[in-house]
Parts: structure tokens; sequence; C-alpha cells
């Protein structure tokens, strides 16, 4: 039985190296994209290469699609968001809801991949399709403002920092579809505009907000939740209710190290403390974590685990205290201005192992650092009973990331759009 689990695991290995180099057999493809006229009003929207509905992709999208009716170009014509999708579940979800989108693979996915003027993403172009992108305007969301070095500024970054003639040449596939230097990219700040032109290699860095924070900050978005969204939604909101307790949000970053959780938490003591305070513990996992199911196990009456495929954006509003380490999603909190606790139990290992940062860690991280368990419990109790501890301090970075801490941004960026398009609103 062993040789024979093993004989499959070479197996899949083998077709997993077919699939990769495989991919420059759409090379031609990817050229004779660039002879098929685009339409200024088709604008294509994806996320996560191709695999979620979720983040900035998905919030401008709605805008744009909520008020397509606003959004004309200067012949007349209203703009078409489009979403494009490598699940087939996601297109039907947003068909039924009224949207309009399309599988990759369809024929009309592959003829409105063609036809597009602009690719509109949080990754790279493949999370709509890199192959049938050229000659369309590529604009990249991003998915985080960056307290840990990203993209060409990270040394451990083996794709974009090959150590020798044969590495480059692995990574040649993988390289294809990443930035280039004619792409768009966002960012949120003048003080990030130069990470962005470092890290991404390019001058063509736009100063906006976030269209996911617009839903913390504002009501022009009609948010559209999956039915899993919604189900952890309304469960979040009737414990909350019927137990009278606060909420505390725990969305730790992706790295190795994250399974060090487990070495230092004793379970049934958190356990014990979270009913004491009366306190719901709600999970959310990086979509690239290996533990969903190890940290499935620990759910149970005040610990809540929240699928790790959803949009964070969801239930960040929610939350009275938002714990994390080195996740981005810290500076969307601070737009909030509540209580954040810093649980970083493996910096050492974290900046020794898997990234540098841009700044200074403690003097860019608003909120009290803990390692430990007894630490982690007494801030949690310390931030939800004063939720002013570290606001001055929360508001000095807060207008350092954010040029625009009080306005919705998904209006602004269908201007800039239409910049980019050579165009503007009627």
């Amino acid at each position: 039985m062993a040789y024979q689990g093993g004989h499959i695991e070479m197996s899949n290995k083998a077709i997993d190296r077919v699939k990769y180099w495989g991919q420059l057999l759409g090379l031609p493809i990817y050229w004779l994209s660039f002879c098929v006229p685009r339409k200024k009003n088709i604008w294509l929207f994806g996320s996560t290469f191709g695999r979620r509905f979720a983040d900035n992709p998905r919030y401008l999208y709605l805008y744009a699609s909520q008020h397509r009716d606003e959004i004309r170009m200067k012949n007349g014509q209203a703009v078409r968001p489009l979403w494009i999708s490598h699940k087939k579940e996601i297109v039907e979800f947003l068909k039924e809801n009224g949207y309009e989108a399309y599988y990759y693979h369809s024929l009309k996915g592959i003829w409105y991949c063609l036809r597009g003027s602009i690719y509109i993403f949080d990754n790279y172009s493949k999370d709509i399709s890199f192959w049938l992108s050229g000659g369309a305007v590529k604009f990249n969301l991003w998915h985080g403002i960056p307290l840990k070095k990203i993209q060409a500024d990270n040394v451990f970054d083996k794709v974009r920092h090959p150590k020798n003639i044969l590495d480059r040449i692995k990574v040649f596939p993988r390289r294809l579809s990443d930035e280039k230097p004619s792409h768009y990219v966002l960012t949120t700040s003048e003080k990030l505009k130069p990470i962005f032109e470092s890290a991404f290699k390019t001058e063509n860095v736009i100063v906006e907000g976030y269209p996911r924070n617009d839903i913390l900050i504002g009501n022009k978005i009609k948010n559209l939740l999956t039915d899993i969204e919604y189900e952890k939604k309304i469960y979040i909101q009737n414990y909350i209710k019927n137990n009278k307790c606060k909420m505390v949000y725990y969305m730790p970053t992706f790295r190795e190290s994250e399974e060090d959780f487990f070495k230092i938490i004793n379970l049934c003591e958190f356990e014990d403390f979270l009913k004491e305070n009366n306190i719901l513990f709600c999970i959310k996992l990086h979509p690239k974590s290996k533990l969903k199911e190890a940290f499935e196990k620990i759910a149970g009456e005040n610990i809540f685990v929240i699928n790790q495929d959803v949009d964070p954006y969801v239930f960040l509003k929610m939350a009275d205290m938002l714990i994390t380490d080195y996740s981005s999603i810290y500076f969307d909190y601070l737009l909030i201005d509540k209580p954040i606790v810093f649980f970083d139990y493996d910096l050492e290992k974290y900046l020794n192992n898997s990234r540098d940062m841009y700044f200074e860690y403690k003097e860019f991280t608003p909120g009290e650092k803990v390692r430990n368990q007894n630490d982690l419990e007494k801030e949690i109790i310390n931030g939800l009973t004063d939720g002013a501890m570290y606001s001055e301090f929360r508001e000095k970075i807060r207008n350092q990331v954010f040029k625009y801490p009080n306005e919705t941004s998904s209006e602004k960026i269908v201007k800039d759009i239409m910049r980019l398009l050579g165009d503007e609103l009627k």
C-alpha cells in the first residue's frame, strides 16, 4: 500500500510538471490576442487566481455593476462589468443574483476575455486569463498594504530572485503572467507609492483607497454574500445578540511557523477563558494556510472557525477587537478605530525565514505585542475594557497609510479607469 501511495504521488507530480511547462503552448494564443480589437466599455474582473469572489476586485465590481447606468463612456455606452472565474459555482452564484459573469474556458468567457478593454485583478492577470489578455490595460488593485516586503523587494521570493540560470529557466513559465512595468498598480497613500514602484518595478502607481474598505466607511455598495458568508454572518450575529458577548477576530498571516500556535495555546484553558469572559473568538485563516483541518478541529462553543476562502471583510466591521501578527488586515481595521493585539510569537523566526519588513515593526504596529497565552488573555481583556488605548497611535499610522481615510474610493477609481482607457465619464 505504501508503494502504491508513493507511485500515485509521483504520478501527480509528473502531471503537475507537464501542466506547468505545457503553459508555454499558450504563447501563440497570447500573441494572437493582441490582434483582437477591444471594447472600452467591457471591464473584466477576477480575484485570487480565479478561485474566489473576494477582495478589492469584488467590491469595485459590485460598485460598477450597481452604478453602471451612471458610468458611461463618451459615446454614451454604459460600462459592462464582467466577473471572470475559474470556478463555475462562482459564475452561477453571480448570475443567479443578476450579475454578469462567465467561466473563463466557456465560449463566452473566452470571447469577452479577448474583447475586454481592461483586466482588473488583485494578484496577476491570470486571475482572469493571462493567455487572452494581450492588448488589454492591466490594473492590479493588489490585496493589502504591505508591512512585510512584497514582490521584487522580497529577497526570500525564489521566483523573483532565482539563484542561478537553471533557477531562472525553472521559474520562466511562472513569471510570464507576473507584474510588468506597463501595468498599473493601486496603493493607498503617497508614503506607500515608492514602495509599490520598487516592488512592482513600475512608475504606474495610482493612489486612491481600497474598494474593499468602502463597505467599512460608506454605503454606496450593497454587498453580495455567498451562501457560506451569509450563514457564518448570521450565526455570529445571533450568537453575539443571544449571549450579549464580544467578538474577537483572529486573522494570522500565512507562513510555515503558524503551526506554533498550537504549541503556545492550551486550548482547554483558552476555551475556559473565553467562556468566563463571554467572548466569541472567530478565526479566519489566510487562503494559503495549510492548517485548515487543524483549526477546524478546535472549534467549540466560544471558538468559531470561518472558512478560509470567504471574504474577511464581511465580518471585519462586526469585530470588537482584531488579533493578528503581520497581516495587512490591521491597516484596514484602523479605519474602524478599534483595539488591535499583535500576537507575534514567531517574529524572529518570521524575519529570518520568511520576510523582511518595510517599517520598524514596533513603530508601525499600534497595539500591544504578546507572545504567550497569559499575555494574550490579559490584553484581550484590557483592549475590550478600554478601546481608547493606542487610539492616538492608531490615528498616526492610519494617516500615513491612507491618503483618504474618511472617503470611499470606488467612484474615484472608476474615473481613474476611464482616464487609463483614454476616455472620461460622460
